[in-house]
């Protein structure tokens, strides 16, 4: 499968000042397979070190953290040369030893000619534990499920991308072209972006089987909550997640702790919430006072929403029934829409807007999400999952701040009306150009 982040990673093999790299993500989004690919693909060699299926390998690590050592004794262990500058080596599942992740430190400041990347499940909520973190000597990169887009690119629909990633303006698309964007939509909901099951269902088109693998990831994560964390944590960990679809499904998607048990309290739950944060299963959505910048100075603690990952196991935790998809556009509505909102964070964020915030006024309005740019514009997007033209929430947000452009997110095709703006639903990746400009020229 073609990554985009695999550009970041060419980007990171060049640098002069290059770390060793901790790719993290959320078990079974493609972490271990993007780096071997990156492995073949790029270098004369690489070796690969599972340190869960080969727990041995942490003994080498016991004595010394000297790097030269380490190699040494690495070679050994695989019975032949580790080339400096033609080989990739590949830590996975580094977090089951704090010393390896450790010797990231030795590994840049002894030998930085080596190039050494490492992934883990669960990387985010393992490294906060490790006392001698090696702050400062590693780059970070952050691996989601795919994107709409790179579903496409999976199913040989490279000319639909283009079309957007080229687009200039807001005129509308050739209807033929937006009902067929919006039937691949419709299936990428159901499908979701775990890399598992879009091969499956590019490999067999079954339906069944979809869900079945769904359904496996979502007991992996379950196993999860137990095997890294305490007793009474796994338990609080897994009444939050088992409560956010329904917290979704409901009209006002605020979260609330009442919403999983009754008489819930923020006391008992918050480092439930950071432990799935961490993990890189939920992502976290505050609610704003104000917007104005810079806007996570204008938070209100006690208003967030939740969103799960992926719309996919969103869909398998709710059984949602295949036959919405064909469905005319049923499957926008179900459950308010809660689909959509979780779409539009998921695919947000993997463009690279990954602090989001949400704008409420005295329950008169709602803008769904709020992001600035580089450039210090605030954008307010109002995210509709059926094909209403009503605008009361942005006429509210116009009113009070003025801003030069209203976004409105939506099945409907491309518009333009002054300031206002209706985007598809299917064309997120099109925001990406307001991380740098607005394009209120067009």
């Amino acid at each position: 499968m073609e990554r985009l982040l695999y550009k970041e990673l060419l980007v990171w093999k060049n640098k002069k000042n290059r770390k060793p790299l901790l790719l993290e993500g959320a078990r079974q989004v493609g972490k271990t397979y993007l780096l071997k690919e990156f492995g073949k693909k790029e270098f004369n060699d690489y070796v690969y070190f599972n340190f869960e299926k080969t727990p041995e390998l942490g003994l080498l690590f016991e004595s010394s953290l000297d790097a030269k050592s380490l190699l040494k004794s690495l070679e050994l262990f695989i019975g032949r040369k580790i080339e400096e500058k033609s080989t990739l080596i590949f830590f996975d599942e580094i977090q089951t030893f704090p010393r390896a992740v450790s010797s990231l430190k030795y590994f840049y400041e002894e030998t930085p000619e080596y190039y050494v990347v490492s992934a883990g499940s669960l990387l985010g909520v393992s490294l906060n534990r490790i006392s001698s973190f090696p702050v400062g000597k590693v780059n970070f990169m952050m691996l989601y499920p795919l994107s709409f887009f790179e579903y496409l690119k999976e199913i040989d629909e490279q000319l639909l991308i283009e079309l957007i990633i080229d687009k200039k303006d807001y005129i509308k698309l050739n209807e033929v072209i937006h009902n067929k964007f919006i039937k691949y939509y419709k299936m990428y909901l159901f499908l979701g972006g775990m890399p598992e099951v879009i091969q499956d269902y590019i490999d067999n088109n079954d339906i069944v089987s979809v869900r079945n693998i769904q359904n496996e990831i979502l007991n992996a994560y379950k196993r999860d909550f137990s095997k890294y964390s305490t007793p009474d944590e796994a338990v609080r960990i897994s009444e939050i997640w088992n409560s956010i679809p329904a917290q979704l499904a409901k009209e006002n998607k605020k979260f609330k702790y009442s919403g999983v048990i009754k008489g819930g309290r923020a006391s008992k739950f918050e480092s439930a919430i950071e432990w799935l944060r961490k993990a890189g299963l939920i992502y976290i959505v505050k609610n704003i006072k104000a917007a104005k910048l810079p806007l996570s100075g204008y938070v209100d603690k006690t208003k967030f929403k939740l969103f799960l990952l992926d719309s996919g196991l969103l869909g398998a935790m709710l059984n949602i029934h295949s036959s919405l998809i064909v469905n005319d556009n049923k499957i926008f509505s179900e459950y308010n829409g809660a689909f959509i909102e979780n779409y539009v964070s998921n695919e947000l964020i993997k463009i690279g807007f990954e602090e989001l915030f949400y704008w409420t006024s005295n329950f008169e309005a709602e803008i769904d999400f709020i992001i600035s740019n580089n450039k210090n514009n605030i954008i307010p997007l109002e995210v509709k999952s059926g094909l209403s033209r009503q605008k009361k929430s942005l006429k509210v947000y116009a009113d009070k701040y003025k801003p030069e452009l209203l976004i409105r997110i939506s099945p409907r095709n491309f518009t333009k009306d002054c300031s206002f703006v209706n985007i598809p639903l299917y064309a997120i990746t099109f925001l990406q150009n307001m991380k740098t400009s607005f394009l209120n020229h067009v």
